[in-house]
């Protein structure tokens, strides 16, 4: 299959613009740009699939753009139900630092990175009025699907003017860096088609475009802070281990479209796992792939193999070797507890809430049903100091099979 056909089969083509796109996408090297707003200091799996499919034509040979919205980030492009809050001008910058380093790092150096303040920097309002206003009507703007949805519960003129914005961003990229295509999620579609009527109107010359469809968890909900499961690129805010426990995890229908999505696997390689997944379901080998094409493609193959070894020890409850790092990266919004002085574990385990009493302490100790840091606790007289905790810093107490407690000795 050519180029343009694999990106169908992935399912990474929604809308297009521009007739001959798929003879471009296959046979020349074009400049294309996908665009964010810093509204963040880290970018989220909803924004690495569209990143990872910039990456996939970057591979193929064209130019990759990515452009941070300085400009359209002091603003905020509209949403279905509110405005979004604004950020200061320093937060702002503080983030676009952020996803900087992040999109670098993703493309190794290789994408060129773009802020549309820069070109926005001194732009007189009447400047604007001419040069873009002028060009587009208000009925046109009217028309859009997300200003239509927030007119009858109101709209600012900032937010009806981001499309402005946006469109203008395409035409100085169309003008000053050949960039002739974009490339965005589907919700952007109105806000691209913009810039492609501005090119045509300024310039007189087409421009192209794609979108992706948006990217959905189980729930149809989009992978965005807005809607509260953020899965944060950057590994201090959703460490490996934790993107590992959602992709081994997720529903086994959605399984191999991430697989297409989110992967650089070989047509050939993910038929195989749909074939192994639909005959093994239970082994999970395409979830593992999943996790394993992701997380190493973001943090790198150590972090996959910590995340890996993390899972398995918490599986089965060997975590003597644990380091202090991977107990907060295992236990990561678990509700802990305070440890301030050498304590008998009878009252450790009821002080700590783990029992309710001290007989009901005594008989899970005697049952052989409770460990601390991965040792099985017998002894009724077993004292905890602060030299048995992992690091001299935390306990792990582990009741049953599943249960776990923290404590942190001070």
């Amino acid at each position: 299959m050519t180029f343009f056909e694999e990106l169908q089969w992935r399912g990474l083509i929604k809308d297009m613009a521009g007739e001959d796109i798929a003879d471009k996408l296959n046979n020349e090297k074009v400049t294309f740009y996908w665009g964010t707003d810093p509204t963040a200091d880290s970018l989220h799996l909803g924004h690495y699939s569209s990143l990872i499919t910039a990456k996939r034509l970057a591979k193929y040979g064209h130019h990759p753009i990515l452009l941070c919205g300085g400009a359209t980030g002091l603003i905020g492009d509209p949403r279905p139900t509110a405005e979004r809050e604004i950020i200061s001008k320093e937060k702002l910058n503080e983030n676009l630092e952020g996803i900087r380093a992040q999109v670098n790092k993703i493309f190794n150096g290789e994408a060129e990175v773009v802020n549309n303040y820069d070109w926005f920097r001194g732009y007189e309002f009447t400047d604007v009025l001419r040069d873009i206003g002028k060009y587009i009507t208000v009925n046109y703007m009217l028309d859009k699907d997300i200003i239509r949805r927030r007119l009858e519960t109101g709209i600012t003129f900032a937010e009806f003017a981001y499309m402005l914005i946006q469109g203008y961003d395409f035409l100085w990229l169309y003008e000053n860096k050949n960039c002739i295509m974009q490339v965005e999620g589907s919700d952007q579609w109105g806000n691209i088609t913009t810039g492609i009527d501005l090119i045509k109107k300024k310039t007189g010359k087409d421009a192209y475009a794609f979108t992706m469809p948006l990217v959905l968890d189980r729930f149809g909900n989009k992978f965005g802070k807005s809607e509260g499961n953020a899965l944060w690129l950057d590994e201090n805010k959703t460490s490996s281990y934790e993107l590992y426990q959602y992709l081994i995890n997720v529903d086994d229908e959605m399984v191999i479209d991430y697989l297409k999505i989110f992967t650089f696997l070989s047509v050939e390689e993910i038929l195989e796992l749909e074939r192994k997944h639909k005959e093994n379901p239970e082994l999970r080998e395409a979830h593992k792939a999943l996790a394993h094409e992701i997380i190493r493609d973001l943090h790198g193959e150590e972090s996959y193999l910590e995340a890996v070894r993390i899972s398995e020890s918490l599986f089965s409850g060997d975590i003597k070797n644990f380091t202090s790092k991977e107990v907060e990266m295992a236990f990561k919004g678990l509700d802990s507890f305070d440890v301030s002085e050498d304590a008998n574990v009878v009252d450790l385990l009821v002080n700590s809430g783990v029992c309710s009493s001290k007989r009901e302490a005594r008989e899970f100790i005697t049952n052989g049903s409770i460990t601390i840091n991965g040792d099985r606790v017998t002894d009724l007289e077993f004292v905890l100091t602060k030299d048995k905790c992992i690091d001299s810093k935390y306990v792990v107490i582990r009741r049953g099979k599943k249960k776990y407690y923290i404590g942190i000795y001070k």
